[in-house]
């Protein structure tokens, strides 16, 4: 399900028994860095580590990330 709320595109994440809040992010973004979005997106949840199945997480979208130190024809 994806809905809108800030100007983002959000998403919706249920979790399975035993995920983090890393291999949520690097599952959905494909960078495990990207976990601080997913916590600022979910406060409600933020002192949880280990997840039980069946939390909803709101899943907002990002920018991907790119490097300035790459010349513009390798950047994407």
């Amino acid at each position: 399900m994806r809905r809108r709320g800030r100007g983002l595109l959000i998403s919706m994440y249920t979790t399975k028994q035993g995920d983090m809040w890393d291999g949520i992010a690097y599952n959905i973004y494909g960078d495990e860095r990207r976990m601080d979005v997913l916590m600022a997106a979910n406060p409600a949840w933020i002192r949880t580590v280990v997840f039980s199945a069946g939390v909803v997480l709101q899943v907002p979208d990002v920018a991907p990330n790119v490097t300035q130190n790459l010349p513009p024809w390798r950047r994407s």
